[in-house]
C-alpha cells in the first residue's frame, strides 16, 4: 500500500497538470480570502472557506479520475491486478496519495491564518475546525473520484460521472427547501453541504464527522468491489 501510495504521489508531483491545478486553487481561494468582509472585521477564514468548498466539488474528481481510468487506458491494470497484492492495499494505496496530495495543497493555504495571526487575534478554533471540515469534505470527493475512475477507461466519462454525484449529494438538500415539505428533510440529512457551515462556525460536529467518514468508507468499498468484478471477467 506504501509503495502504491509513494508511485502515485510521485506522478502527481512529476505532473504538469498538478500544478496548474494547484495554481488554480490557490488563487481561487486566495481571492476568497482576500475579498471576504469577515477576513479584515471578524479575523476568520470564512472568505476562503465558502471559496475552497465549491472549488473541491471539482478538485476532487480532477485529482482521482486517472488513478484506475489511466491504468486500464494504458494496460497496467491487468498487471497490477496480477501482482501479490491484495485489492484493499491497491485501493488505499491509490486513496492516501490523492489524500495526501490534497492535504499538501491545504498545507500551502496555511498562509492564511498566518496572515491573520500577523495582523489580528483571530480565534483558533474556527480555524481548526474549517481546516478539518475542509479535510473531511475533501476526502469524500476523493473517494467518490477513486470509485467512478474504477469503472471505466475514459477518464472524461469518469469526470462527469464524479461530478454528477457530488454535485447531487451538495444540491439534495435544497428539495426541502424548494417543496416546503418536512418529508423531504431526509435529502437535507444526506446532503453534505448540510453539514459544512458548521465547520466554519468553530463547531466539530460529531453528525458531520460521522458521515463524512462514513460516505468515504461507503465508496472505497464499492471501488473495492468493481475492481474485484474485474477479476472475473
Amino acid at each position: 500500500m506504501v509503495a502504491i501510495a509513494g508511485k502515485e504521489m510521485r506522478g502527481y508531483l512529476g505532473a504538469p497538470s498538478f500544478y496548474i491545478i494547484i495554481s488554480i486553487f490557490l488563487f481561487i481561494s486566495g481571492y476568497g480570502f482576500g475579498w471576504s468582509p469577515a477576513t479584515y472585521l471578524e479575523s476568520s477564514i470564512q472568505g476562503f472557506l465558502e471559496w475552497s468548498q465549491f472549488f473541491i466539488l471539482f478538485l476532487g474528481p480532477a485529482l482521482t479520475v486517472r488513478l484506475f481510468s489511466e491504468e486500464e487506458k494504458l494496460g497496467t491494470l491487468e498487471l497490477l491486478l496480477t501482482a501479490p497484492l491484495k485489492d484493499i492495499e491497491i485501493v488505499l494505496g491509490k486513496f492516501f496519495a490523492a489524500l495526501g496530495i490534497y492535504a499538501l495543497m491545504l498545507f500551502f493555504t496555511l498562509f492564511y491564518p498566518l496572515l491573520l495571526y500577523g495582523f489580528g487575534h483571530p480565534d483558533p478554533g474556527p480555524i481548526f475546525s474549517g481546516y478539518l471540515g475542509l479535510f473531511l469534505l475533501g476526502a469524500v470527493f476523493l473517494s467518490i473520484g477513486l470509485f467512478t475512475s474504477s469503472l471505466t477507461a475514459n477518464q472524461i466519462v469518469a469526470y462527469v460521472m464524479s461530478s454528477a454525484l457530488i454535485l447531487f449529494l451538495w444540491f439534495i438538500g435544497l428539495a426541502e427547501g424548494l417543496t416546503g415539505d418536512q418529508s423531504f428533510r431526509i435529502f437535507q440529512l444526506i446532503s453534505v453541504s448540510t453539514y459544512f457551515p458548521a465547520f466554519g462556525r468553530g463547531i466539530i460536529d460529531s453528525n458531520g464527522v460521522i458521515y463524512y467518514l462514513s460516505l468515504v468508507i461507503v465508496f472505497l468499498f464499492l471501488t473495492l468491489r468493481s475492481l474485484e468484478s474485474r477479476r472475473w471477467r
